[in-house]
């Protein structure tokens, strides 16, 4: 994304929804971008850091969403343009902050980009966060496609600076990591000169203090914000209507789903019977626009994802104004006509226009039946979700396992958001039992470890990675300690984010820009907290195995196991393999074995794979990166490994 701002005004590209995000924030004059790595948002975070020194941009990964949105308030203060970027579920961590600083105001335009992510594509769940928007009483905006992305954006900190409020925008899944064809404008040539003003009046806007009370008086100043707004939004260009002047039927849209209707009316040729009205500005609705199209029809489908957000504000204002408008039929996420969670697409919405329309609508033509049946007919294969060849999370949580059975306690361990999340899973051996937000685990190990005075022998374990440790996991384990709670804690340090694309974190001494940075030190922390520290190579199974069982039964407080070992796909790895792995046929038993294929049916490496022709398991060099553990868990030891020539 190097080039986006290389492009002169008047060119176009073909750009993902998140690198047009990124240009018109440039276009902007962005000073100071912050957020933490999670998709489907990371891309924005890493474009503006890509170009950061051919702009005098500065541009970090926080050490969470809370502190990000802290840092990018900061510049707004100091009368900079400022960016916070993050998932849905960043919003979440982000609020305590958020909250106040609706109240308190912003001065140089600050725009809070969050994607959400419909269908959990990439995430444990697909929170909406649209009506944080409504809580807290911001305007919230919403592209409908590539070059509103990067319109939008751009028009953002405008908004942002003519109403003194953090301004959302919000993106999805299929909008930021799909491609369109936008246009450039020109980038700013503003300098930015940082200075925060406090020597005026108390409750000065401009020069006053910058805090969320007194609360009356700042809250009502919110309001008016609001009201100004949606006096705003009722001219927006951002919102469009396409149809005729009394159409049959107003489908009233936003963010992506803005595409999909636009399809599903040209799919059925009803482009001179239903009107689309594509809203810009959710929140607050421009009601003088609504009513306006409101009053045109009698029939009125909303389509959104995921929550009917737009759909239950539309209702209000067509309820405020019935006596205006008449009454309406909708067809919504309320009647049933679409699903209340999950992704919607084109076939989606074309299947509510045949039946609100009642078209009778032709089906496909037999042949095309006979070959979607014949190759339904054909079962896939069932392939669960795995880690990939080599992660040293699957040794590590081989080897919690194993030492929870030697244990014999019944034993569990609470998991955690990241690439180890499949510790629920058959790929991790089921050795997770719990599954929250980021750093919970070790918070509800903490409550866990507390239970003994109740009759619970059951030792209590938690997983998080390094990231995740920054992030939110020292609070908890800070807890721990102070109440003294019998827990062990292990962190798997695999030296970067790598779920969402191995991204610097503090415990790195780097950061996105490529600078030199000091390295805070995960041990130290934990040993300054008063937590017991011990430091294994996960591929080590025995030496690993051996000091968990120790630690389990350890009666005193909190002990953390760092397990390091870089990730298979890191950077810091490419085309380095420690070991060449090869399995000696004459030995490999197969079926034959005591084991039951334990390395293809347990251990479940993709390395590893089974020939049934020749009844041997198999190492598939194309993606076996040589960690050598699987040679550890043979117990006819008929997997070898040998020195990998390095350079």
């Amino acid at each position: 994304m190097s080039y986006l701002h290389e492009m002169k005004e008047g060119d176009s590209a073909l750009l993902m929804g998140n690198e047009a995000i990124v240009r018109g924030a440039l276009e902007a004059g962005v000073k100071v971008a912050a957020g933490y790595p999670g998709t489907p948002s990371s891309e924005i975070i890493e474009g503006l850091a890509k170009a950061a020194s051919g702009l005098n941009i500065y541009v970090e990964w926080s050490v969470n969403e809370k502190v990000a949105m802290e840092v990018a308030a900061a510049a707004s203060f100091a009368r900079l343009r400022s960016i916070c970027a993050m998932k849905q579920n960043g919003v979440n961590v982000a609020s305590d902050f958020l909250l106040h600083l609706v109240g308190s105001g912003v001065r140089g335009g600050m725009v809070l980009v969050f994607c959400d992510d419909p269908g959990a594509l990439s995430s444990v769940n697909e929170g909406d966060a649209r009506f944080f928007s409504r809580l807290m009483e911001m305007p919230l905006l919403e592209p409908g496609d590539f070059q509103e992305a990067k319109d939008m954006t751009a028009w953002a900190f405008e908004l942002s600076e003519e109403l003194k409020q953090i301004v959302m925008l919000r993106s999805v899944t299929r909008l930021s990591h799909a491609s369109g064809k936008v246009t450039f404008g020109p980038l700013s040539d503003a300098e930015g000169v940082a200075e925060f003003r406090f020597g005026g009046d108390f409750l000065d806007p401009d020069e006053g203090l910058m805090a969320s009370f007194p609360v009356d008086w700042k809250h009502r100043r919110q309001q008016e914000k609001v009201a100004r707004a949606r006096e705003i939004f009722e001219t927006s260009r951002f919102n469009t209507y396409e149809g005729p002047e009394r159409p049959e039927l107003l489908m009233i849209t936003a963010s992506g789903c803005n595409l999909y209707c636009r399809e599903a009316i040209n799919s059925l040729g009803l482009e001179d019977r239903v009107g689309l009205l594509k809203l810009g500005t959710t929140w607050p609705l421009p009601v003088k626009l609504l009513t306006k199209h409101l009053s045109s029809t009698d029939r009125v489908m909303i389509v959104e994802e995921i929550l009917p957000f737009l759909e239950e504000n539309v209702k209000i204002i067509a309820a405020e104004r019935a006596r205006e408008i008449g009454v309406k039929t909708f067809f919504g996420k309320s009647e049933g006509v679409f699903p209340m969670m999950g992704e919607l697409n084109p076939d989606l919405v074309m299947a509510a226009l045949v039946s609100a329309m009642g078209i009778d609508c032709a089906p496909p033509c037999p042949e095309y039946l006979e070959t979607a049946r014949r190759t339904a007919s054909v079962a896939a294969p069932v392939r669960d979700q795995v880690l990939c060849p080599g992660c040293p999370h699957r040794a590590s949580f081989f080897s919690i396992r194993r030492a929870m059975e030697m244990d014999g306690r019944r034993g569990f361990v609470c998991g955690d958001i990241g690439c180890y999340y499949m510790g629920i899973r058959p790929s991790g051996f089921d050795a997770a039992k719990t599954l929250h937000s980021m750093g919970s685990g070790t918070g509800l190990a903490s409550g866990f470890g507390k239970l003994e005075r109740f009759g619970m022998i059951q030792p209590a374990m938690s997983v998080c990675g390094d990231s995740t440790f920054y992030h939110a996991a020292i609070p908890a384990i800070i807890n721990a300690v102070h109440n003294n709670s019998n827990i062990t804690i292990m962190v798997l340090d695999n030296k970067g984010t790598a779920m969402t694309g191995f991204q610097p974190h503090p415990g790195l001494d780097h950061n996105i820009m490529g600078e030199e940075a000091p390295e805070v030190n995960l041990e130290k922390i934990c040993r300054a907290i008063g937590a017991r520290v011990e430091i294994r190579d996960p591929f080590d199974l025995e030496e690993t195995r051996e000091t968990i069982n120790e630690l389990m039964a350890c009666p005193d407080g909190v002990k953390v196991l760092i397990l390091r070992q870089v990730c298979a796909l890191s950077p810091d790895r490419k085309n380095i393999r420690n070991f060449i792995m090869k399995v000696d046929e004459n030995i490999c038993l197969g079926e034959e074995c005591g084991c039951g294929r334990f390395c293809t049916r347990v251990f479940r490496c993709p390395g590893l794979i089974w020939d049934k022709e020749k009844g041997k398991a198999l190492i598939d060099e194309v993606i076996c990166v040589g960690c050598g553990v699987c040679a550890d868990i043979c117990p006819s030891q008929a997997i070898r490994k040998e020195e990998a020539a390095q350079g």
